[in-house]
This record gives C-alpha cells, sequence and structure tokens, in this order.
C-alpha cells in the first residue's frame, strides 16, 4: 500500500462533561450531554451561516483510540461475533475519524452549543459540514 502523505489539522476542540469513554454513551442519540465546540480564530470566516436548530455533521479526530484495532465485538458485547471495524462505528480503527450528526444549540462567537455528542473533553475537531436537505430541495 502506497504511504500517502498529507497533513490534517484540528480547527477546534470538544468541551464536554465527558472525560472518560466509560462515560460516554456509544452513540450521540444514547444519551449525550450537551457540548461546546470551540474553534481557532483563524477558521471564525468559516463559522458564518451556521445558525441554532441547524444539523450538521461534524468530523472529529479520536485521540485515545487504538489504532491497531481491526476487528471488535460491536458494542463491546462479547455475544455478538466479532466485527471488522469498517463495518462498525468503533472508535478503535486505523484512522480514528469521528462522524457525528449533531443539531445547534447556540451559536457564541467561535463556539457552538451541540446536542448528540459522544466525543470526550478535548476531542480535536477537523471539520464541520451542513447536514443537506432532500436533492429536490437543494
Amino acid at each position: 500500500m502506497a504511504d500517502a502523505q498529507f497533513t490534517v489539522r484540528a480547527v477546534g476542540r470538544v468541551e464536554s462533561p465527558l472525560r472518560t469513554r466509560a462515560e460516554a454513551p456509544k452513540q450521540g442519540d444514547e444519551g449525550a450531554p450537551g457540548a461546546w465546540l470551540v474553534f481557532e480564530p483563524e477558521v471564525a470566516r468559516g463559522l458564518r451561516e451556521l445558525a441554532a436548530g441547524q444539523e450538521v455533521l461534524l468530523l472529529t479526530w479520536l485521540d485515545r483510540a487504538d489504532r491497531g484495532v481491526l476487528a471488535v465485538h460491536p458494542r463491546g458485547d462479547l455475544a455478538r461475533p466479532e466485527t471488522g471495524v469498517f463495518a462498525t462505528r468503533s472508535p478503535d480503527r486505523p484512522n480514528p475519524i469521528g462522524l457525528h450528526r449533531v443539531t445547534i444549540l447556540a451559536v457564541d462567537g467561535l463556539r457552538l452549543r451541540v446536542s448528540g455528542l459522544e466525543a470526550l473533553d478535548g476531542t480535536p475537531v477537523l471539520d464541520v459540514k451542513p447536514v443537506l436537505p432532500g436533492s429536490a430541495e437543494r
């Protein structure tokens, strides 16, 4: 496999009451507390037009993941058969990119308050993308 060289940089970080993986729900819609996304000043222009009530896709770098894991028991349930990580939502994977569908609750300068985020406090934010409406509405 060719070793592609590229750079990804964090544009912000998560501020959350969740400090450990044991505290975090498996998915954001399973009781995740509200959290703040705090962005770097140099990306401020990129936050324009984001508003409370909007759904967005948040990409994070799951910095506490085990990058050597290729197979897991889904949801940590040993009764379930071992499954390749690419067929699961496990945070442990070769490139631990988190994908989260969240709702913006408030915008305060370089900070977005969101619901439905199971990421841990300090998790690097890589990108934010809008949830697109149906193709007829684009």
